[in-house]
């Protein structure tokens, strides 16, 4: 191999690696474009998970809750006894 092609495949290998963190400057408006394009779409999808929670929020005002149900109080019957000095009470 000639030392060209070695220096060329070294820095292939290189540039390949840290690819992530070179930025080519013929690419670096369609990534500040595709950045600001992601960053758009995040702010649509809260903007309309925010309106959804609204829509929700109303929709659950507007549902009136439903009544207790009417339930018997049933009394105890008692009875109250006086024998001497105790007094017993008897609840049927």
């Amino acid at each position: 191999m000639t030392s060209a092609a070695l220096v060329s495949a070294t820095l292939w290998g290189v540039t390949s690696n840290a690819s992530a963190q070179v930025v080519i400057p013929t690419n670096r408006d369609a990534l500040i474009q595709q950045n600001e394009l992601q960053t758009l779409r995040n702010q649509l999808q809260r903007q309309q998970f925010q309106q959804q929670q609204q829509l929700y929020r109303e929709q659950d005002r507007q549902i009136v809750p439903k009544p207790r149900p009417e339930v018997p109080i049933v009394k105890q019957n008692c009875q109250s006894q006086v024998i001497g000095t105790t007094i017993s009470r008897v609840c049927r």
